[in-house]
């Protein structure tokens, strides 16, 4: 007796159903499969089927922890898995899930990563895991708020260099330059929790005078200090001769802004260096 059965693939009749359609429908299909199949397996099966594990639809999000736990695998090869499927990505994931990643696979994502969102509840899971990060940019990071900051100032001992550069008011609307309501709350948590701190860059921040004098009493080891934008600042007081104590300065008032121009970061987020941390805004 013959079979009823119908085969699923790539080829013609019965088979071909698959064959048209297009790499972002498979891509919903295949990412429902882990991703160690889907680099495997799904593109042995025909050449449709390899462009679209091939393409980035199926690596928006990236989850290849459990992948990294087996077998406890060295993080050379963590390294190259997470690069490989980054690149297949172009730069378009949304999420990254890995373990054993080495600084310099930690930078290369920070580099890459446009859409990654930092959020508090991410900062909360794992600034433990950053306790020797010496340096932090997380500029631009519009979704990390005072708590998130708390939490990078309590498990974050070793940091030294902190980027906190947000947008100026114009990129936020172009109609509305105007200067922004006093908010000393993250300047405070700063003075707080990061006294060991020798680099500091507050761009744009929305703090005021009592921020920063707080920050320059409790950050006893500060020489750089970059406030530039920062329109509440009014340097009333002692707090002028303070900040000309610093080894370098940079005022609120924006003299040379056009020549170093406004970040060092590119507008894509946070930056990182081989020791350093940080991610993208959204």
């Amino acid at each position: 007796m013959g079979s009823n059965k119908k085969k699923v693939g790539c080829g013609g009749g019965e088979e071909g159903r698959w064959e048209g359609l297009n790499p972002e429908v498979l891509a919903q299909i295949f990412v429902r499969i882990e991703a160690e199949e889907r680099v495997n397996t799904v593109g042995l099966v025909c050449r449709s089927w390899l462009e679209a594990v091939a393409g980035p639809y199926c690596w928006t999000d990236i989850d290849i922890e459990q992948w990294c736990r087996r077998s406890n695998r060295p993080p050379h090869l963590v390294d190259s898995a997470v690069r490989k499927l980054v690149r297949r990505s172009k730069c378009t994931f949304t999420r990254l899930s890995a373990y054993k990643l080495s600084d310099s696979a930690f930078s290369f994502i920070a580099n890459c990563a446009r859409y990654l969102k930092v959020t508090d509840k991410v900062v909360e899971k794992h600034a433990g895991s950053l306790v020797n990060i010496t340096v932090l940019d997380i500029s631009y990071c519009l979704k990390i708020t005072c708590k998130g900051l708390t939490y990078f100032g309590k498990k974050c001992k070793s940091l030294i260099h902190l980027k906190r550069n947000m947008p100026p008011p114009e990129w936020k609307n172009p109609t509305q330059v105007v200067a922004s309501k006093i908010d000393d709350s993250e300047a405070m948590i700063i003075a707080d929790t990061m006294t060991g701190l020798r680099h500091l860059q507050l761009g744009f921040g929305r703090f005021g005078d009592h921020g920063l004098d707080s920050i320059l009493t409790k950050c006893k080891e500060l020489t750089h200090l970059d406030i530039q934008g920062c329109w509440n600042v009014e340097m009333e007081g002692e707090l002028e001769d303070k900040c000309k104590r610093l080894a370098v300065f940079k005022s609120p008032w924006l003299d040379d802004y056009e020549d170093e121009g406004s970040s060092e970061t590119d507008g894509s987020g946070a930056d990182t260096s081989d020791q350093s941390s940080s991610s993208d805004s959204d």
